[in-house]
């Protein structure tokens, strides 16, 4: 089991004295409620080896399902769950996830598929603040690339310990954290990450790009970092 070192996605994903409680559900006599913890609108199915995304209670919030052997997502999973704020599946078989399996959760705000087998990304919903995919199998031409330009919230995107060859485009100006280390990164652009037309442009909330780990040399592309208050963490010789 590969735990990510990232002491600030474990508070991001796991904050809950930071949001507000929902009030306990009406569903507890659920079977999954007698396999799985559920308390305030939260579920926490961790570590029991289950295979699939359990039928959650309507209220549901929060769910954490992490190190388990799920290895597909479906749309039926959170159909009826649109009060969903968090869902947590780091560690488990995930290789598929069905389109529109997540983009129809207006009120998600956190997605962990961390530690998984995809290949390609979802389509993400509208209100996400933070998504981590660290230590799949994405390839950039898994990643469309409109896949990030509509992201209004998104303020926290971590791709580490993937296999991408370049980094997916049309990031958000929302963008605080950016991990893209130990991938297959060889080449970036003047507007990879500023604009090239305009050379007044500032990229303000983006406060720390890794990017250590890949095979580009940094310092080969000077023009491609000039919007930013600080360089990329990555290899400069």
């Amino acid at each position: 089991m590969i735990v990510s070192p990232d002491s600030n996605i474990q508070l991001a994903l796991q904050r809950d004295d930071s949001v507000p409680k929902v009030p306990p559900t009406k569903d507890t006599d659920l079977p999954t409620c007698l396999l799985c913890v559920c308390l305030s609108g939260s579920v926490y199915c961790e570590e029991i080896d289950i295979t699939a995304i359990p039928p959650l209670p309507k209220e549901t919030a929060y769910l954490y399902a992490r190190f388990n052997k799920i290895k597909r997502v479906a749309v039926s999973d959170f159909a009826d769950i649109p009060t969903l704020r968090r869902i947590d599946l780091t560690g488990n078989m995930i290789e598929e996830i069905e389109d529109g399996a997540f983009s129809k959760l207006l009120l998600l705000e956190e997605l962990s598929l961390a530690e998984n087998k995809l290949i390609k990304l979802p389509v993400l919903p509208p209100k996400l603040n933070t998504f981590n995919a660290n230590y799949n199998r994405i390839k950039s031409r898994g990643i469309k690339a409109n896949a990030f330009k509509r992201q209004a919230n998104l303020s926290y995107l971590y791709l580490a310990h993937n296999a991408l060859e370049s980094v997916p485009l049309n990031l958000p100006e929302t963008l605080r954290i950016l991990h893209l280390q130990f991938n297959n990164i060889t080449s970036i652009t003047d507007d990879t990450f500023c604009k090239s037309n305009n050379t007044r442009y500032i990229r303000s909330r983006m406060d720390e790009i890794r990017m250590e780990g890949n095979p580009i040399i940094l310092a080969k592309h000077p023009n491609a970092f000039s919007c930013l208050k600080t360089l990329p963490v990555g290899a400069y010789y």
